[in-house]
């Protein structure tokens, strides 16, 4: 809706971000986020509710002086009512180190209504840019559509694979017809599609569209989607993110080529 252009990859900080912080730990995570900004990516995406992980993703970049560089997701995660909402909102900014969030999402429609409505008064205050929800799993879909249909949104975050392609029936489409931006979690299907390729070199046709790992197959299948705004895999290594950010150069495969990665797959 606003025009804003984001990068097609970014960073989920889900369990990966989530360590003590050791200075072997930090100087991992620090490579990722630099591999990240310098391979053109600015997402990154966390929430209150996963341990450590905003804390550390903010001290990188406040260590690192690259908050101009980041795109900042986070979350409201409660069943508590409006107080502990804004409780954590603050709590957000504090351990980002940041006097505004670029997207505040309401973490797996946990009080959608009384927190879409704070998250639009810190909007409207200029503390936060943009508003959405998230789910990460097919049996929120339909719950997902309802409040696409009912809220005025700017973001939905979904799951969404080359064996997971539930999204593509309904949400996707809601999306690109509402103009919302799609950020799309559980790209891999948490591993599950690396374990069925173990082993595998990956088809010659893959090249046709600029890939060169099992993971950019994966992810440029996605990025086939038009209604897909950015993938947001996790990793704590800065050669997959390397590899995540190839995947978002080149072209994307057609729907031909989509087909062929999926009859691949699913022959696995």
């Amino acid at each position: 809706k606003s025009g804003e252009m984001l990068p097609v990859i970014g960073l989920g900080t889900s369990r990966v971000f989530d360590v003590a912080g050791d200075a072997e730990q930090m100087a991992q995570r620090r490579e990722v986020l630099e591999t990240l900004f310098n391979g053109g990516g600015s997402v990154i995406d966390s929430a209150p509710s996963y341990g450590n992980s905003e804390t550390i993703a903010g001290r990188l970049l406040d260590q690192m002086g690259a908050r101009d560089k980041a795109f900042i997701a986070t979350k409201i995660s409660t069943y508590g009512g409006k107080d502990d909402g804004l409780g954590q909102m603050k709590g957000s900014m504090g351990r980002w180190h940041t006097g505004k969030i670029d997207l505040m999402q309401v973490h797996n429609l946990k009080g959608t209504d009384i927190h879409l409505e704070s998250i639009r008064d810190w909007r409207d205050a200029g503390r936060i840019r943009y508003v959405g929800i998230t789910h990460y799993r097919d049996d929120a879909h339909e719950d997902l559509e309802m409040v696409m249909q009912s809220e005025i949104l700017d973001f939905v975050q979904l799951n969404y694979s080359v064996l997971n392609r539930n999204a593509e029936n309904i949400l996707l489409p809601l999306a690109a017809e509402k103009g919302v931006a799609v950020l799309v979690n559980v790209p891999f299907g948490r591993g599950g599609l690396f374990r069925l390729v173990r082993g595998r070199k990956i088809p010659d046709w893959a090249a046709e569209f600029g890939a060169s790992s099992w993971g950019q197959v994966f992810l440029k299948y996605i990025l086939g989607n038009p209604a897909v705004t950015c993938i947001i895999p996790g990793t704590s290594k800065a050669k997959h993110m390397t590899d995540n950010i190839g995947a978002g150069l080149g072209p994307v495969p057609d729907a031909r080529q989509r087909r062929k990665i999926v009859e691949l797959m699913e022959s696995l």
